[in-house]
């Protein structure tokens, strides 16, 4: 019965912010609202690699995609800096707190691969003509494995409840 109790306050304390201003309200984490730019600017980082090889003047495309890839690794940076704040309230010793570590170590090797991949390509006189090879293989297995740490933010989130709202508080919108 104790273990419930303690079970159920780890529960209650994953849900709330470290710091409502810096990390989002209750129920509303703003963490989850900043992974959207990484993603959307390294996946489209990767459409203008792909287009950089099958236009006739690939130099702009090229260049589009360095500066995706930069304001990715900036908007990563905003993401973990909230990130931490929601890993701070999962109690320790619990599989969403070991969860969270594997989810967090993935998004920052994939943050330090691209600002390898956007020094890469700005190294010399920066990118012209078509993506080469190897910048263009290391935004895909860097994009797979963000697609793992993903689903382990999802399971975070869906499974485990960290930062949603309990459902007493769900349920209010769904009264009549």
């Amino acid at each position: 019965m104790a273990s419930d109790t303690h079970q159920a306050s780890d529960m209650r304390q994953a849900k709330r912010p470290v710091s409502a201003a810096l990390a989002g309200p209750y129920g509303h984490p703003f963490h989850p609202i900043l992974v959207t730019v990484p993603i959307g600017a390294w996946v489209a980082s990767l459409v203008f690699d792909l287009g950089s090889h099958v236009v006739d003047d690939p130099d702009f495309l090229a260049r589009g995609s360095v500066w995706l890839i930069g304001l990715g690794v900036l908007g990563a940076l905003a993401a973990a800096t909230l990130g931490f704040l929601d890993l701070f309230a999962i109690p320790t010793r619990t599989p969403a707190f070991r969860t969270a570590l594997v989810h967090m170590s993935l998004n920052l090797a994939v943050t330090v691969a691209y600002a390898l991949n956007f020094w890469w390509r700005e190294s010399g006189s920066g990118p012209h003509g078509s993506v080469p090879i190897g910048p263009l293989v290391l935004s895909l297995v860097t994009l797979a494995v963000l697609a793992v740490s993903g689903y382990l933010g999802g399971k975070l989130a869906y499974h485990y409840g960290v930062r949603v709202a309990d459902e007493a508080t769900q349920a209010a919108g769904f009264r009549h």
